[in-house]
């Protein structure tokens, strides 16, 4: 598990109604304790269960004093509906509600719970007190199907405690015509993450600082070994090296208040020439130990990033949708093998950013783009740097939350795959496909004015994400929809 993201420490609390027999939430709540065990999860269990508004005081000092910073609500009977809204209020992280269904068919006289009743009420006052909790799509369950709800809920609660213990360090104003990356940062504050905005400047000075830092060396060969036959050129690794380091040194001597940081750095058009490198490799590098770096100080870019970080607990990377299939490539290396249209698919391209664990082979080269644009189309020097490759194929997510002008915020969420299709192309780039990408492009991306960037989390992540972004506020979450399901404005003939 990355440094960089939460380590999720679990507490559970039960709680009964006064006129239920008390032992019934406290034996259930054993057994799931017991199923939790069984598939590896550790969850501290607090010995009060919670009937009164002390006992609710008492049982979050227990959860406290145990080192838990997410919990677990459980509704082993009715429950008692101010008590137990008090333990969320009173808990400083994420908190679950779940509920037990009843266990035997003859025991529904002294044995009836009614949890599934007292939820009901739970919900309601958790509204009324205008408190923030986590209910997981049908919250009623037995042992075992608890312990799964409660597996559910750990990636959402490391998205949660990432999200309100983050920083966004930005380097550079976003670079002319790319204004798609600029959106108002109101949002996130609104959301509780804290930003600090610096000049290139700034990196510059600090990067001239680590000129002949011991620790480079060592770096230099972390990197050897990681590239392998990638090692394109070892002349490049040491400034490379210099750049990690003030990169990673910055983060631990600026992350202040805050337990994680994540950047958005600037990365063209003077970047290249005055520190004498793309700093895509490096990008990517940090990526892969959980430390997102979005490109072209993409604020938003890097946000989305780190939630699919912490949920996943897998690197993510940023990518441009980029291009269409070629029509003799579908036809050539899709149609027919796949289930998709032509329209389904794309290609998802960034210059050099995505770690090397996700690439299906991949080594250090130069900005094709870049190149032309300041070296001539001469043979490079400082347009070198980025990281390239075909990605692997397999399950990914494409999302993005975003900030509106009115900062309103939004997001998408879509759920598809690499294929397996050589690109025979430049850059980290991938032939992606999502179901019914075309109609998602004209009514979501275009629709509603989403920038060129999106996540990408490589597996499915979809329904721990929507909990998240749901958590916090956020209710215009768009998706693929599929055939039938008309967006809003679609024509329907």
């Amino acid at each position: 598990m990355f440094s960089n993201i939460p380590e999720v420490k679990l507490g559970m609390i039960a709680v009964s109604r006064d006129c239920f027999v008390i032992s019934i939430s406290e034996n259930r709540r054993k057994k799931i304790a017991e199923e939790c065990g069984n598939i590896g999860i550790s969850i501290y269990e607090a010995p009060t269960v919670v009937e009164t508004e002390k006992d609710a005081l008492k049982a979050v000092e227990e959860i406290k004093n145990a080192g838990c910073n997410a919990l677990v609500v459980f509704l082993g009977n009715f429950g008692p509906e101010t008590p137990e809204t008090i333990i969320a209020q009173h808990f400083d992280g994420p908190v679950m509600f779940i509920a037990a269904a009843e266990e035997r068919g003859d025991n529904l006289l002294n044995g009836r719970g009614d949890a599934y009743c007292g939820m009901l009420n739970c919900s309601y006052n958790l509204n009324l007190r205008k408190i923030k909790a986590y209910i997981p799509a049908y919250p009623v369950g037995d042992a075992r199907e608890c312990a799964i709800m409660i597996k559910d809920f750990i990636p959402v609660a490391r998205g949660i405690l990432g999200i309100k213990g983050l920083k966004i360090i930005t380097f550079g104003p976003r670079p002319q015509d790319f204004f798609a990356c600029n959106a108002p940062i109101k949002a996130l504050y609104d959301l509780g993450v804290e930003i600090e905005e610096n000049s290139e400047l700034d990196l510059l000075v600090s990067y001239h600082q680590h000129k002949n830092d011991k620790r480079i060396k060592d770096v230099v060969s972390d990197m050897e070994k990681e590239l392998g036959k990638g090692n394109s050129y070892p002349d490049l690794l040491e400034r490379m090296a210099q750049f990690e380091l003030t990169l990673l040194d910055w983060a631990e001597s600026h992350k202040g208040a805050r337990d994680y940081v994540v950047f958005a750095d600037k990365c063209w058009p003077a970047f290249p020439e005055q520190f004498g490198f793309e700093p895509c490799y490096v990008n990517s590098r940090l990526a892969s130990r959980g430390i997102p770096v979005a490109c072209e100080v993409d604020i938003y870019g890097a946000f989305s990033e780190y939630i699919g970080t912490c949920i996943s607990g897998e690197p993510v990377t940023l990518l441009d949708i980029n291009n269409t299939v070629p029509r003799d490539m579908f036809e050539n290396s899709i149609k027919g093998r796949y289930d998709y249209t032509l329209q389904d698919t794309f290609m998802g391209f960034h210059c050099g950013n995505t770690p090397l664990c996700c690439l299906s082979e991949g080594a250090v080269k130069y900005q094709m783009i870049q190149n032309r644009l300041l070296e001539n189309g001469n043979t490079p020097d400082f347009t070198r740097g980025t990281l390239e490759g075909d990605i692997k194929a397999g399950e990914i997510t494409f999302f993005r939350i975003h900030s509106n002008a009115d900062t309103s915020i939004q997001a998408y969420i879509c759920h598809g795959e690499v294929l397996p299709v050589p690109t025979k192309s430049f850059g980290g780039i991938g032939v992606f496909a999502i179901p019914e990408m075309g109609r998602f492009y004209r009514h979501v991306l275009i629709g509603k004015h989403y920038p060129h960037h999106g996540a990408v989390a490589f597996s499915h992540i979809g329904k721990p994400l929507f909990a998240v972004l749901s958590y916090f506020g956020i209710t215009d979450i768009s998706f693929n929809q599929p055939k039938g399901m008309l967006y809003k404005g679609e024509c329907p003939f």
